[in-house]
């Protein structure tokens, strides 16, 4: 779910490097750590864009965290001891309406890729028949068009997903890694403060919006995900999305938004009266959900578990909301906490995870809410 972003390192406390674009080396670095546990061939497609494609279009994540290349239709074929990269030729038409792009038969090819082989595209086919004289096993995700046609065209081969894999190694956040995620935090803190000076009675959700995604581009970054602005009762709907009511003095604002920078993503929420000042019965739900919050950060290290059966970071939070707080029928509130408690973060806002205990290196969210249809109040933070 979209919400707070604590970015919570599970790691000693260090200065942060400043933002700046992934190196090519490290990109070389997390093929070659893969490359050691492959026993097999790794095929991956990178985007692929329609005829006429308007909208710029998102990396494929797997393809990006390996390769760092953000062209479309390229394709990624390693083995234990060797990686290659197929691009697509030029094509005149197609750099006419999106600009320049990077060809097999470029002179300056491999430095700009950072790969030593690099084939045309149409070479794919005898490349991979190749290798898989030396290797049984091919890993793909099972989520990609070519699954079909490998299965067809190695009808005796095992096939097996390659997003586990990649998966063990995005876990864990590099310092490049944690450089993009803190830029993309500022951004979007930045955006927040930006949108609490415009919010006023009388404003629609969506001005706010447009104040967030402004700040966001001001400083050349995208959206994570669509910007969240819940006044009201809308802030009860844990993924409101029209952005289009009008904000009232006495309601609150549920603004969950932020930052896609260099990839790599951010996650916060925040809760705020339109007026500047809560009611007392506002205070009193935000001050339980920033306490659960606090007990679930304090408790947060490796070892234990966000979310899951027995004593879980979602449990604790609960726990705590129950005990500091009651409905208007005298139960507790942990019952309006309807979500986990967190989730991975990095090249998405939702990062996959692996649903096994927290580690040093990974980053998380921590956003408790409290959302009571009853009386009109959500609390996300």
């Amino acid at each position: 779910m979209r919400r707070f972003l604590a970015v919570v390192l599970l790691l000693a406390p260090f200065t942060l490097p400043s933002a700046a674009k992934i190196p090519l080396d490290e990109f070389a670095l997390r093929r070659a750590s893969l490359r050691k546990s492959l026993d097999g061939v790794l095929v991956l497609f990178g985007q692929t864009e329609g005829r006429d494609e308007v909208f710029r279009v998102r990396p494929e994540p797997n393809f990006y965290y390996l390769t760092g290349w953000t062209q479309p239709g390229a394709v990624l074929l390693l083995t234990p001891t060797e990686e290659m990269l197929f691009l697509p030729h030029h094509d005149l038409r197609v750099e006419h309406f999106h600009g320049k792009r990077a060809s097999a038969e470029d002179a300056g090819v491999h430095a700009v890729t950072g790969f030593e082989v690099v084939f045309p595209r149409e070479k794919f086919e005898s490349e991979l028949g190749k290798v898989l004289s030396a290797h049984e096993k091919i890993y793909t995700p099972f989520d990609q068009p070519i699954v079909e046609k490998l299965k067809t065209a190695y009808p005796f081969r095992e096939i097996h997903d390659a997003v586990p894999l990649i998966v063990k190694l995005r876990l864990k956040k590099s310092a490049s890694e944690l450089a993009a995620i803190q830029h993309a935090t500022d951004v979007s803190l930045e955006a927040h403060r930006a949108s609490w000076k415009r919010m006023a009675a009388g404003l629609s959700e969506h001005q706010l919006a447009a104040r967030v995604v402004d700040t966001f581009l001001e400083h050349g970054c995208d959206v994570a995900y669509s910007p969240i602005v819940g006044s009201g009762p809308n802030g009860v709907v844990l993924h409101y999305s029209a952005n289009q009511r009008r904000m009232d003095n006495g309601e609150v604002v549920v603004l969950d938004a932020a930052a896609e920078c260099e990839s790599y993503a951010s996650d916060i929420t925040r809760t705020v009266p339109v007026g500047g000042k809560f009611s007392a019965r506002q205070r009193e739900i935000y001050l339980v959900v920033l306490g659960a919050q606090k007990a679930a950060i304090a408790a947060l290290k490796p070892g234990v578990r966000l979310s899951g059966e027995g004593d879980t970071l979602t449990k604790l939070a609960k726990d705590y909301m129950d005990a500091h707080g009651k409905d208007l029928h005298g139960e507790g509130l942990g019952k309006y906490f309807v979500h986990g408690l967190g989730h991975q973060i990095g090249l998405q806002v939702h990062d996959p995870s692996l649903n096994e205990p927290l580690e040093a290196g990974m980053v998380v969210t921590i956003e408790p809410g409290i959302y009571i249809e009853e009386e009109g109040i959500g609390v996300r933070i």
